[in-house]
């Protein structure tokens, strides 16, 4: 069997620059805390926002898990003045691994900066990345290196009992990747952000199409009162598919090519909306057709209306709140467009105003884009700095 490289020797950092930085922030946490508010989210720039001002120092964060969304979520962070990435735990990879595959991505292009190995360490656009491979993330030392918020995205540690592994780990605060399997908190920028108020420890992000339904749903909803409606997301292909005819006992027809069909499948993505709308529990179901693409998906939502409208007014209110409330998150589209044009769009929902139907004022079919990879992991990086924006203001 292969010997994977150590987890890192905890006390080299003692005496580090990246203990010794760690130290300083926290000694400004305490003098400056008073200087931050609730975080509220500012659009497109992904920044989290304090008053309209950006955080005043930059806030330790880590990864763990190195697969398509962690990759990813590192890529953002690292175009981020507001945070620094500490820590990276990649499960197998070897660090010149990871640095082929975050510089290299099939979809979304060569990554922005330098990217170099030195030892143990990620080095990304100068910056020194402790890198890990650790079965158990608790080794990894999340809190002596610095990484006081993470990412979990490997798909493993999805429940509070798993995750605490993590903050025995020194993290403060633990963000899922991907839908939770218990009662953790679930948050969905721009629709429940203001939920989180620093007394949970774990919290997901919910799924891709949950962000990629859930702006569309808000706005509809608060402005004309859905009664009932079924989603079925067009969802391109992901790592759990096979490439060719496979074996899947749980599910027959997701064990098949995915490269080679339509394959109807179940989510939980437009019931899990629910959770961050709870007044259309029992009003909101769907379901899944996975398609040979290897990007961008696209919800339809059909509902019946309680309020009568036109389609024109739903498309001057969703073009409004793309513009104001939720800019930055809901995105309005009236050109003919598809799939490849949103590749790494960073809105959650774009709404395709060209390609909705009604057929009477209280019934309407509606549709909205979202890049199920980039968009979210944008979103995943929002709710980690939210998270820590409003804890700091706790801490004041």
């Amino acid at each position: 069997p292969r010997i994977l490289p150590p987890c890192p020797n905890l006390d080299q950092f003692a005496n580090s620059h990246q203990f010794k930085m760690k130290f300083i922030a926290a000694l400004s946490l305490v003098a400056g805390a008073s200087a931050y508010a609730p975080s509220a989210f500012s659009g497109s720039s992904l920044r989290a926002t304090s008053n309209g001002s950006s955080m005043s120092m930059a806030t330790g964060m880590g990864v763990n898990g190195f697969g398509r969304i962690g990759r990813l979520v590192t890529r953002i962070m690292m175009e981020d003045d507001d945070i620094k990435l500490s820590a990276i735990n990649a499960g197998s990879a070897t660090p010149d691994y990871m640095a082929y595959q975050y510089k290299y991505d099939t979809i979304h292009g060569i990554a922005k900066g330098t990217v170099d190995i030195d030892g143990d360490f990620l080095v990304l656009n100068g910056e020194k990345i402790q890198t890990s491979r650790c079965r158990d993330p608790k080794e990894v030392g999340w809190g002596a290196l610095g990484a006081d918020y993470v990412c979990e995205s490997t798909g493993v540690f999805l429940t509070k009992e798993k995750a605490q592994a993590i903050i025995d780990g020194g993290a403060k605060k633990v963000i899922y990747s991907a839908p939770a399997k218990d009662d953790s908190q679930t948050i969905v920028m721009g629709v429940n952000q203001g939920e989180y108020d620093g007394s949970e420890d774990f919290i997901s992000c919910a799924s891709c199409t949950t962000n990629g339904l859930a702006p569309m749903v808000k706005a509809i909803h608060d402005e004309f009162d859905i009664q009932e409606a079924l989603m079925t997301t067009v969802h391109a292909m992901t790592a759990t598919q096979a490439v060719v005819d496979s074996s899947s006992r749980k599910d027959w027809r997701g064990g098949r090519a995915a490269s080679g069909n339509i394959i109807p499948s179940s989510t939980g993505a437009a019931k899990a909306v629910t959770k961050v709308i709870p007044s259309l529990q029992g009003k909101l179901t769907g379901m899944a057709f996975r398609v040979p693409t290897i990007d961008v998906s696209v919800v339809d939502l059909t509902c019946k209306l309680g309020k009568a409208t036109t389609y024109e007014e739903i498309c001057a209110v969703i073009k409004a709140k793309s513009e104001g409330e939720m800019k930055g998150i809901l995105g309005y589209c009236d050109e003919p467009l598809v799939s490849t044009d949103f590749e790494s769009d960073s809105r959650s929902s774009i709404f395709d105003a060209g390609a909705g139907i009604m057929l009477n004022p209280t019934f309407v079919k509606l549709v909205a884009w979202y890049d199920n990879e980039w968009g979210y992991s944008g979103r995943v990086v929002d709710l980690m700095k939210h998270v820590a924006a409003v804890d700091a203001k706790i801490a004041a």
